[in-house]
């Protein structure tokens, strides 16, 4: 089996500046914590879910014994925050390179820091097509708190198989290096060509459209 598993924010969506207040409203409803006024907003792009609501509640003291709660919590918002106004928007082409994708003969699946729920939310409030997707062969972040612990997940599931990481974040190569994962990256999230091609990607593409042709002929020298 070959299998391509996509990241979701920064790659099939565009990220989303309201993307911390989701995290504030979930923490502060169950945890009653919250940032401290004018606090820095942490650079989180990569992490997973897991990873932001365990270190938001350290750093503003909420109870660890809390994180269930807050997950669920999330899960719950997310039906109101990833629809209508707020909906999540793909990037350009998405649909069209999961079909290619799938015609050159590899499965769509995904590798996300959000919880099962919370992707397909975002995912169908985009209009994405979720059906194109094996969602038994994909793997969500929101019990990982590093996106490596998460790829080893997938690298275990999927012994025997050649898989591949789709993502737009060095982490997301850090942790396909992790577990000996080829990273193939879009510049269409937080950061530029330049500092994806400091990773170990063997393609780093500007968009889903005009980058199609070289993600494919990278897929074929694999």
């Amino acid at each position: 089996m070959r299998i391509v598993l996509w990241d979701i924010d920064g790659t099939i969506l565009t990220n989303s500046a309201k993307a911390g207040s989701f995290y504030h409203d979930a923490i502060r409803e169950v945890a009653g914590v919250g940032p401290a006024p004018g606090e820095a907003h942490a650079v989180e792009h990569g992490k997973t879910d897991g990873q932001i609501l365990t270190e938001r509640l350290e750093r503003w003291g909420g109870d660890p014994a809390l994180f269930d709660a807050v997950s669920a919590r999330m899960d719950e918002l997310s039906d109101a925050y990833l629809t209508d106004a707020a909906r999540r928007q793909a990037t350009p082409g998405v649909d069209a390179a999961v079909r290619a994708i799938a015609a050159a003969g590899w499965a769509n699946g995904l590798l996300t820091g959000n919880s099962r729920h919370r992707a397909r939310v975002k995912l169908v409030g985009a209009g994405v097509d979720v059906d194109a997707f094996d969602w038994d062969r994909s793997f969500f972040g929101d019990r990982h708190l590093r996106r490596s612990d998460l790829t080893r997940a997938a690298h275990d599931a999927l012994a025997g198989a050649t898989a591949v990481i789709l993502g737009d974040t060095p982490a997301d190569g850090e942790a396909a290096d992790a577990v000996g994962f080829p990273f193939l990256a879009v510049a269409t999230g937080a950061y530029e060509q330049d500092a994806l091609e400091a990773t170990s990607a063997r393609v780093v593409v500007p968009d889903l459209v005009e980058g199609l042709p070289s993600l494919l002929d990278a897929l074929e020298r694999l």
